[in-house]
């Protein structure tokens, strides 16, 4: 009898034993599947965002696109209404000039404007060198670094004084030209091989705008407050649009061999009458009293001067679902026909 019962409690017991094993597994899987289940989920969810940004990302791509386009489209309207009027010019009146207000979205909005890119100063123009010419300071610049030299004069802040733009306009030139021999006060090899890191100037065409930042004698201060007034496009440089320029860059015409440039004032004057009443040509804009007694001495500048233009800058963006972007395009008009010379574009 006592046996017997022995006998059971000990399979009692083996079962109960057998029994909280298997709770203590299903346990285990039940957490392993839990586990499982919360590393899909995030899984998921970081698939699922990953997915929902390229698709937004593309959305405004797409819609940033679009806005290239419409600018294009406003391009060859002003150029086919130039064309109907035998006026071919291009001026801050007309429509392409005009920033639209904001266009609506579904998922929020988008706004655009455009730039004349020739009412900037082209950096380009700098490669160009007197040879042989005289030996004073003033006679040995061309126009286009007389014009660069007034230019940074006229930043004012910070200050740079004519012998500091003398040095920067030189550097400029030797960075540009394609030898390797410096000029009395600019820079080349031997200069830029000492630096830490070293390296070569480029010795060709500026690509972009803040190679200058590598130029000897540019400060950070006096690159950013040059960088709204300057451009490298078009790479052949051409003609400044007076009729666009703005009182900035206007200040930097003056006559011939005179570093100084046009005082604050003088140019304000010329924006601000351009703005009301506009000038119909070079000789018009000549005879603004701003000249008085410098007509006579502005040769070489005024072959630097025009009012037409044929390369603008585009600068779009967009609003898709809370996330903004941006795109700056650099487009050229020429034969009725509208091209995309550089495009950039990232997110705010």
């Amino acid at each position: 009898m006592h046996c017997h019962r022995s006998s059971r409690l000990g399979r009692y017991r083996a079962i109960r034993q057998q029994r909280g094993a298997a709770l203590i597994v299903a346990m285990l899987v039940f957490a392993l599947a839990t586990a499982l289940v919360v590393a899909m989920k995030s899984e998921f969810e970081r698939f699922y965002q990953r997915s929902a940004n390229i698709l937004l990302e593309e959305q405004a791509q797409a819609y940033l696109r679009g806005a290239e386009e419409l600018a294009g489209m406003a391009l060859l309207a002003d150029y086919d209404q130039d064309k109907t009027t035998g006026l071919p010019r291009d001026d801050l009146q007309e429509f392409w000039a005009t920033p639209p207000p904001p266009y609506a979205l579904d998922e929020g909005w988008m706004r655009g404007a455009l730039e004349d890119l020739q009412g900037r100063f082209n950096l380009n123009a700098l490669a160009k060198r007197v040879q042989g010419g005289p030996g004073t300071a003033a006679a040995r610049f061309t126009p286009a670094q007389e014009q660069f030299i007034r230019l940074l004069q006229a930043l004012g802040e910070p200050p740079v004084s004519e012998q500091d733009a003398i040095l920067i306009t030189e550097s400029v030139s030797d960075w540009l030209d394609t030898d390797s021999n410096p000029s009395p006060e600019g820079a080349e090899d031997d200069y830029y091989a000492s630096q830490t890191p070293a390296y070569r100037a480029a010795n060709r065409t500026m690509s972009s705008v803040s190679e200058l930042r590598a130029v000897a004698n540019m400060t950070p201060e006096i690159y950013q407050a040059l960088l709204p007034w300057v451009t490298v496009w078009p790479q052949e440089p051409k003609l400044l649009n007076i009729n666009t320029a703005p009182a900035m860059v206007l200040r930097s015409i003056n006559a011939d061999k005179d570093l100084s440039p046009l005082s604050e004032g003088e140019g304000e004057s010329l924006a601000e009458y351009r703005d009301e009443t506009g000038f119909k040509d070079k000789t018009d804009f000549l005879a603004n009293p701003v000249f008085e007694g410098r007509r006579d001495k502005m040769t070489g500048i005024v072959e630097l001067l025009g009012g037409q233009t044929s390369y603008f800058l585009l600068q779009a963006e967009v609003e898709v679902a809370g996330r903004n972007m941006r795109l700056y395009s650099v487009l050229d008009r020429s034969n009725r026909k509208i091209s995309a010379l550089a495009r950039a574009s990232g997110s705010l």
